[in-house]
């Protein structure tokens, strides 16, 4: 017998009102028992998940890496179970969890699928899913509109990307890892990451997963637009070994300070900014995956 679930679609991202009835009429297809909340925006997600703590045994949660980042905290407080409808531009959590980014077979995973825990990242008590980042993402966040993503989708990244390394230096971070070894670098980007994936088809490191307990750490110095096409074998294989212009490695925790001091964004919303602590938090959240058994 399937679980009582909470369904939240955020209409507002960039599949989800498109999206937003035919994911209904596949969870009513496959069987599963759920009410529907709305939402205005995802900042009230977790305070809705809250309000049907006691009424539902899971979370069904349709829109993109920014309104999964809002639902954390509500999850880790009900500590209800996820399901992954994946209707954003990037979709790194799905990606990174393996959960398919057709509607159809995500609503699947949701009803056939398996209970996994996942890590989560945490910095400057902020959770993350995926990554926070500073440096190039943060400008390319700003920089991009709500209409090129929604016209170009991920290829509006590449595009705002090259526009924003155009105009910005490198800037100078220092880091100490896992309170000891202080690394000094100059970079246009580092990112954090709990997940495999980010950037859409980017990789943290070839060989992470979202529930390894550790965070991979990777910077991009690269000091010159072009070298940008010379970097992006390695940032889609995630394999950073003898390469000159990125540095990666993993710990547990780290501690980024830069002068003067960089927002930060995570899971592409900007919610800090540096100096940064950043930490894993193991087996935090419980989400539903596919079952490799089947």
């Amino acid at each position: 017998m399937s679980r009582k679930a909470l369904l939240i679609i955020n209409r507002h991202a960039r599949r989800g009102e498109a999206n937003a009835l035919k994911a209904i009429e596949c969870l009513t297809k496959l069987g599963l028992d759920f009410t529907e909340a709305s939402v205005e925006s995802s900042h009230d997600v977790s305070d809705v998940i809250r309000q049907y703590r006691d009424q539902v045994e899971q979370v069904i949660l349709g829109g993109g890496d920014g309104t999964m980042n809002a639902a954390i905290e509500g999850l880790l407080e009900t500590r209800l179970p996820l399901g992954v409808l994946p209707m954003g531009t990037a979709n790194d959590l799905a990606r990174s969890l393996k959960i398919p980014l057709t509607l159809p077979e995500a609503c699947d995973v949701i009803a056939n699928g398996t209970l996994e825990q996942v890590d989560l990242g945490w910095v400057n008590g902020r959770y993350f899913f995926n990554t926070g980042s500073l440096g190039l993402t943060v400008q390319i966040r700003r920089k991009l509109s709500k209409e090129m993503k929604h016209r170009w989708g991920i290829l509006a990244y590449a595009i705002t990307a090259l526009q924003v390394l155009w105009n910005n230096p490198p800037f100078a971070a220092e880091l100490c890892v896992d309170g000891g070894e202080i690394k000094q670098m100059k970079s246009v980007l580092i990112v954090v990451g709990n997940g495999r994936y980010w950037g859409g088809r980017l990789t943290i490191a070839k060989d992470a997963t979202i529930n390894d307990q550790c965070l991979d750490v990777c910077s991009l110095n690269i000091r010159h637009w072009w070298q940008i096409f010379l970097a992006l074998p390695a940032l889609y294989s995630g394999d950073y070994a003898s390469h000159s212009l990125i540095q990666g490695f993993r710990c547990q925790e780290v501690e980024i300070r830069t002068e003067p001091p960089y927002d930060i964004n995570t899971d592409g919303e900007s919610t800090t900014s540096t100096p940064a602590h950043y930490r894993i938090i193991p087996q935090a959240v419980s989400v539903l995956v596919p079952d490799n058994s089947r």
